[in-house]
Protein backbone atom coordinates (compact mmCIF):
# COMPACT_ATOMS: atom_id res chain seq x y z
CA UNK A 1 0.00 0.00 0.00
CA UNK A 2 1.00 3.40 -0.78
CA UNK A 3 1.42 5.79 2.27
CA UNK A 4 0.56 9.36 1.46
CA UNK A 5 1.73 12.39 4.37
CA UNK A 6 -1.75 14.26 5.13
CA UNK A 7 -2.45 17.04 7.50
CA UNK A 8 -5.42 17.96 8.14
CA UNK A 9 -5.60 22.12 9.90
CA UNK A 10 -8.29 23.76 12.03
CA UNK A 11 -10.46 22.58 14.56
CA UNK A 12 -10.55 20.46 17.34
CA UNK A 13 -12.77 20.42 20.11
CA UNK A 14 -14.47 18.64 23.32
CA UNK A 15 -18.02 17.51 22.54
CA UNK A 16 -19.56 17.24 25.90
CA UNK A 17 -22.69 14.84 25.64
CA UNK A 18 -24.96 16.17 27.92
CA UNK A 19 -27.20 13.49 30.09
CA UNK A 20 -28.37 10.81 29.38
CA UNK A 21 -24.92 10.20 28.24
CA UNK A 22 -22.29 12.31 30.36
CA UNK A 23 -19.58 11.82 28.67
CA UNK A 24 -17.29 14.18 26.92
CA UNK A 25 -15.24 13.04 23.45
CA UNK A 26 -12.38 14.74 21.48
CA UNK A 27 -13.78 15.70 18.07
CA UNK A 28 -13.74 18.07 15.55
CA UNK A 29 -13.66 18.16 11.66
CA UNK A 30 -9.71 18.60 10.81
CA UNK A 31 -8.72 16.24 14.08
CA UNK A 32 -11.30 13.54 12.86
CA UNK A 33 -10.00 13.88 9.42
CA UNK A 34 -6.38 13.14 11.05
CA UNK A 35 -7.12 10.65 13.31
CA UNK A 36 -9.27 8.46 10.65
CA UNK A 37 -6.21 9.22 7.73
CA UNK A 38 -3.69 7.99 10.76
CA UNK A 39 -5.97 4.52 11.45
CA UNK A 40 -5.84 3.88 7.71
CA UNK A 41 -1.75 3.61 7.68
CA UNK A 42 -1.04 6.87 6.12
CA UNK A 43 1.60 9.78 7.90
CA UNK A 44 -0.83 11.92 9.27
CA UNK A 45 0.16 15.39 10.60
CA UNK A 46 -2.09 17.80 12.81
CA UNK A 47 -1.92 21.61 12.83
CA UNK A 48 -4.49 23.32 15.28
CA UNK A 49 -4.30 25.16 19.01
CA UNK A 50 -5.81 24.11 22.18
CA UNK A 51 -5.65 25.62 25.48
CA UNK A 52 -3.34 25.47 28.51
CA UNK A 53 -5.79 23.45 30.22
CA UNK A 54 -7.27 19.90 31.09
CA UNK A 55 -9.07 19.31 27.91
CA UNK A 56 -6.21 20.70 26.18
CA UNK A 57 -4.45 17.77 27.36
CA UNK A 58 -7.25 15.13 26.87
CA UNK A 59 -6.54 16.70 22.94
CA UNK A 60 -2.61 15.96 22.74
CA UNK A 61 -2.55 12.60 24.30
CA UNK A 62 -5.34 11.13 22.14
CA UNK A 63 -3.67 12.98 18.84
CA UNK A 64 -0.41 10.67 19.79
CA UNK A 65 -2.06 7.70 21.31
CA UNK A 66 -3.53 7.66 17.26
CA UNK A 67 -0.18 8.09 15.48
CA UNK A 68 -1.10 11.59 14.55
CA UNK A 69 2.10 13.83 14.01
CA UNK A 70 1.97 16.92 16.30
CA UNK A 71 4.51 19.33 14.82
CA UNK A 72 1.89 21.97 13.93
CA UNK A 73 0.01 21.82 17.38
CA UNK A 74 -0.23 25.00 19.77
CA UNK A 75 -0.57 25.83 23.15
CA UNK A 76 -2.63 29.31 23.71
CA UNK A 77 -3.69 30.98 26.33
CA UNK A 78 -7.33 30.38 26.21
CA UNK A 79 -9.99 27.43 26.54
CA UNK A 80 -9.89 24.72 24.31
CA UNK A 81 -12.66 24.61 22.43
CA UNK A 82 -15.69 22.57 23.16
CA UNK A 83 -19.48 21.72 21.62
CA UNK A 84 -22.39 20.76 24.24
CA UNK A 85 -24.42 18.21 22.74
CA UNK A 86 -27.93 17.23 23.51
CA UNK A 87 -29.59 14.12 22.92
CA UNK A 88 -33.51 14.48 22.31
CA UNK A 89 -35.60 11.49 23.67
CA UNK A 90 -35.61 10.09 19.89
CA UNK A 91 -31.82 9.59 20.02
CA UNK A 92 -31.07 12.42 17.49
CA UNK A 93 -28.33 15.13 18.91
CA UNK A 94 -28.56 18.45 18.81
CA UNK A 95 -25.81 21.00 19.16
CA UNK A 96 -26.32 23.14 22.08
CA UNK A 97 -23.70 25.35 22.12
CA UNK A 98 -20.15 25.93 20.70
CA UNK A 99 -17.14 27.66 21.75
CA UNK A 100 -14.30 28.39 19.46
CA UNK A 101 -12.20 28.70 22.51
CA UNK A 102 -8.34 28.16 20.97
CA UNK A 103 -9.62 27.36 17.72
CA UNK A 104 -10.51 30.97 16.97
CA UNK A 105 -8.22 33.37 15.66
CA UNK A 106 -5.28 30.13 15.17
CA UNK A 107 -3.42 30.46 12.11
CA UNK A 108 -0.15 28.48 11.01
CA UNK A 109 2.97 29.94 11.49
CA UNK A 110 5.69 30.36 8.47
CA UNK A 111 7.17 26.97 9.89
CA UNK A 112 4.41 25.61 9.62
CA UNK A 113 2.96 26.56 5.97
CA UNK A 114 6.87 25.35 4.59
CA UNK A 115 5.86 21.80 6.80
CA UNK A 116 1.96 21.71 4.49
CA UNK A 117 4.02 22.56 1.41
CA UNK A 118 5.35 19.02 1.81
CA UNK A 119 1.95 16.85 2.57
CA UNK A 120 0.97 15.35 -0.53
CA UNK A 121 -2.41 17.06 0.71
CA UNK A 122 -3.97 19.21 3.02
CA UNK A 123 -7.31 19.13 4.49
CA UNK A 124 -8.74 22.36 5.82
CA UNK A 125 -11.58 21.95 8.51
CA UNK A 126 -13.18 24.88 10.90
CA UNK A 127 -10.22 27.73 10.21
CA UNK A 128 -11.83 31.84 10.67
CA UNK A 129 -8.71 32.92 8.56
CA UNK A 130 -10.59 34.45 5.12
CA UNK A 131 -9.60 32.02 2.80
CA UNK A 132 -5.77 32.93 3.46
CA UNK A 133 -4.11 29.40 4.09
CA UNK A 134 -6.29 28.11 1.15
CA UNK A 135 -4.94 30.27 -0.88
CA UNK A 136 -1.13 30.04 -0.10
CA UNK A 137 -1.57 26.36 -0.79
CA UNK A 138 -3.16 26.38 -3.95
CA UNK A 139 -0.79 28.77 -5.45
CA UNK A 140 2.07 26.59 -4.18
CA UNK A 141 0.44 23.53 -6.06
CA UNK A 142 -0.66 21.54 -2.78
CA UNK A 143 -3.32 19.23 -3.09
CA UNK A 144 -6.01 20.76 -0.70
CA UNK A 145 -9.20 20.57 0.20
CA UNK A 146 -12.11 21.83 2.47
CA UNK A 147 -15.01 21.27 4.48
CA UNK A 148 -16.77 24.25 3.44
CA UNK A 149 -20.14 23.19 5.80
CA UNK A 150 -18.35 23.83 8.64
CA UNK A 151 -17.73 27.40 8.39
CA UNK A 152 -20.55 30.16 8.78
CA UNK A 153 -18.65 34.09 8.02
CA UNK A 154 -18.69 34.88 4.45
CA UNK A 155 -15.21 35.06 4.21
CA UNK A 156 -14.34 31.57 4.90
CA UNK A 157 -16.64 30.20 2.79
CA UNK A 158 -14.58 30.59 -0.40
CA UNK A 159 -13.39 27.86 -2.65
CA UNK A 160 -11.21 29.02 -5.37
CA UNK A 161 -8.33 26.95 -5.99
CA UNK A 162 -9.64 23.77 -3.83
CA UNK A 163 -8.88 20.11 -5.40
CA UNK A 164 -11.92 18.80 -3.41
CA UNK A 165 -14.84 21.21 -1.96
CA UNK A 166 -16.89 19.29 0.57
CA UNK A 167 -19.89 20.75 1.50
CA UNK A 168 -23.06 19.44 3.61
CA UNK A 169 -26.77 19.54 1.14
CA UNK A 170 -30.33 19.41 1.53
CA UNK A 171 -32.86 16.69 1.32
CA UNK A 172 -33.38 16.63 -2.42
CA UNK A 173 -30.60 15.11 -4.88
CA UNK A 174 -31.28 18.58 -7.12
CA UNK A 175 -30.01 20.61 -3.71
CA UNK A 176 -27.32 18.76 -3.75
CA UNK A 177 -26.42 19.06 -7.46
CA UNK A 178 -27.06 22.90 -7.22
CA UNK A 179 -24.46 23.30 -4.21
CA UNK A 180 -22.00 20.74 -6.01
CA UNK A 181 -22.60 22.73 -9.22
CA UNK A 182 -22.09 25.91 -7.11
CA UNK A 183 -18.78 25.05 -5.66
CA UNK A 184 -17.38 24.27 -9.19
CA UNK A 185 -18.44 27.45 -11.28
CA UNK A 186 -17.25 29.17 -8.17
CA UNK A 187 -13.25 27.40 -8.84
CA UNK A 188 -13.35 23.76 -7.14
CA UNK A 189 -11.89 21.59 -9.64
CA UNK A 190 -14.30 18.53 -7.51
CA UNK A 191 -17.10 18.87 -5.69
CA UNK A 192 -18.25 16.81 -2.60
CA UNK A 193 -21.71 16.65 -1.44
CA UNK A 194 -22.63 14.64 1.90
CA UNK A 195 -26.68 14.38 2.46
CA UNK A 196 -26.68 12.05 5.54
CA UNK A 197 -28.29 8.99 5.53
CA UNK A 198 -29.36 9.84 1.81
CA UNK A 199 -25.92 9.47 0.39
CA UNK A 200 -23.75 11.53 -1.19
CA UNK A 201 -22.62 12.64 -4.24
CA UNK A 202 -19.91 14.14 -6.54
CA UNK A 203 -19.12 15.66 -9.82
CA UNK A 204 -15.88 17.18 -11.46
CA UNK A 205 -18.06 19.07 -14.22
CA UNK A 206 -18.17 16.30 -16.67
CA UNK A 207 -18.99 13.00 -14.19
CA UNK A 208 -21.62 12.76 -11.88
CA UNK A 209 -22.03 10.02 -9.84
CA UNK A 210 -24.00 9.28 -6.28
CA UNK A 211 -24.18 6.87 -3.98
CA UNK A 212 -26.46 5.85 -1.24
CA UNK A 213 -25.36 5.21 2.55
CA UNK A 214 -24.61 1.79 4.04
CA UNK A 215 -26.84 0.42 6.51
CA UNK A 216 -25.35 -0.20 10.23
CA UNK A 217 -27.24 0.22 13.49
CA UNK A 218 -26.45 3.31 14.37
CA UNK A 219 -24.81 4.62 17.47
CA UNK A 220 -23.81 8.09 16.89
CA UNK A 221 -23.63 9.94 13.72
CA UNK A 222 -21.12 12.66 15.13
CA UNK A 223 -17.90 12.39 12.91
CA UNK A 224 -19.29 10.57 10.75
CA UNK A 225 -18.99 13.18 7.73
CA UNK A 226 -15.14 13.62 9.13
CA UNK A 227 -14.88 9.66 8.32
CA UNK A 228 -16.48 10.30 4.80
CA UNK A 229 -14.10 13.02 3.65
CA UNK A 230 -10.96 11.16 5.09
CA UNK A 231 -12.08 7.63 3.32
CA UNK A 232 -12.94 9.94 0.26
CA UNK A 233 -9.70 11.85 0.19
CA UNK A 234 -7.60 8.59 0.41
CA UNK A 235 -9.16 7.09 -2.42
CA UNK A 236 -8.55 10.03 -4.47
CA UNK A 237 -4.86 10.57 -3.62
CA UNK A 238 -5.02 6.20 -4.72
CA UNK A 239 -6.24 7.94 -8.41
CA UNK A 240 -9.54 5.71 -7.99
CA UNK A 241 -12.99 6.41 -10.16
CA UNK A 242 -15.13 8.88 -8.43
CA UNK A 243 -17.57 5.94 -7.50
CA UNK A 244 -14.84 4.40 -5.45
CA UNK A 245 -14.05 7.80 -3.58
CA UNK A 246 -17.43 8.00 -2.94
CA UNK A 247 -18.20 4.34 -1.59
CA UNK A 248 -14.69 4.41 0.29
CA UNK A 249 -15.93 7.50 2.49
CA UNK A 250 -19.13 5.99 2.32
CA UNK A 251 -18.12 3.05 4.31
CA UNK A 252 -15.47 4.61 6.91
CA UNK A 253 -18.79 7.29 7.70
CA UNK A 254 -20.63 4.03 7.99
CA UNK A 255 -18.26 2.35 10.60
CA UNK A 256 -18.39 5.71 12.72
CA UNK A 257 -21.83 5.40 12.78
CA UNK A 258 -21.28 2.13 15.09
CA UNK A 259 -19.70 3.63 17.83
CA UNK A 260 -20.49 7.35 20.06
CA UNK A 261 -17.63 9.92 19.04
CA UNK A 262 -15.47 10.61 15.64
CA UNK A 263 -13.30 8.18 16.25
CA UNK A 264 -12.69 5.32 18.79
CA UNK A 265 -11.82 6.65 22.52
CA UNK A 266 -12.69 6.41 25.79
CA UNK A 267 -14.54 8.76 26.88
CA UNK A 268 -14.05 11.08 30.01
CA UNK A 269 -16.50 12.03 32.52
CA UNK A 270 -18.83 15.08 31.93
Amino acid sequence: MTTFRLAAVGDNCIDRFQAPVGETYVGGNAINVAVQSALLGHQSFYFGAVGRDRDGAQVRQLLEQNGVRLDGLKERDVNTAYTDIGITPDGDRVFLYEDFGACAGYRPDADDLALLKTMDHVHIGWLDDGGALRRALAAAGVSVSQDVSVNAAPADLGVEGLNIAFGSGGDGVQDAERLADGFLSRGAKLAVVTRGALGSLASDGTELVSTGSRPVDVVDTTGAGDSFIAGFILAHLQGRPLIKRLEAGRDLAARTCTHVGGFPQQPHTL
